[in-house]
């Protein structure tokens, strides 16, 4: 009587590389359209200034003038060198990226940010401030606004059609919990409030 011998399969294990962790501004209340890079950074630079005012008239024996504290300053920092590429789609950079970070320094009310993908935003308000983000990497780092932004396009298709842009985005914290109002407005003429105190002629 012959044995039937059965023979252990191998065990293959795929390995699942694990999905790249994009770095992405988020717009805060839905109030514009979230900002994914199509790079991350190489690095981040955070800079945060703290307040001292010099005190001339107070000096110690060493004649340095005495300082006192006068507040911090909220966190600034700049994503710099963010490649944004879409030569191989042959379709313009500024329609699939750069128009979407744009919004990001027009007011929300403007005819430029009057609408999101992700909310329903829509004011005509032109005092309306630019949006608020949500800046994360993996991590939550701070809320936050954009206060400069520069790009420059580097490619372009024979038509004229940019496909590449290098942009650097500069950011200033807020507080989540009390973020930035809108424009303030010197009311004039007939919109502004009359004083109670003063009666109107009959």
């Amino acid at each position: 009587m012959g044995s039937n011998t059965i023979k252990a399969q191998p065990i293959i294990i795929h390995k699942v590389k694990p999905q790249l962790q994009k770095a992405k501004l988020i717009a805060y209340d839905n109030e514009a359209k979230d900002i994914e890079l199509m790079f991350n950074p190489t690095e981040i630079s955070f800079t945060r200034t703290v307040k001292w005012e010099n005190q001339p008239g107070n000096r110690g024996s060493t004649l340095l003038p005495k300082i006192n504290f006068s507040g911090v300053e909220p966190y600034k920092f700049t994503l710099k060198q963010l490649l944004f590429d879409t030569y191989e789609m042959k379709e313009s950079v500024m329609d699939k990226y750069i128009n979407k970070i744009k919004l990001g320094v027009e007011p929300i009310g403007s005819s430029q940010n009057n609408s999101s993908t992700n909310g329903s935003i829509n004011n005509t308000n032109n005092d309306r401030r630019p949006p608020v983000y949500k800046f994360t990497w993996g991590q939550e780092y701070f809320h936050c606004v954009i206060t400069s932004l520069t790009y420059t396009l580097t490619m372009f298709l024979t038509d004229g059609t940019p496909v590449r842009a290098m942009v650097d985005i500069s950011l200033q914290e807020v507080d989540k919990k009390n973020p930035p109002g809108d424009r303030q407005t010197n009311q004039k003429g007939s919109n502004r409030p009359q004083d109670p105190r003063i009666r109107s002629p009959r």
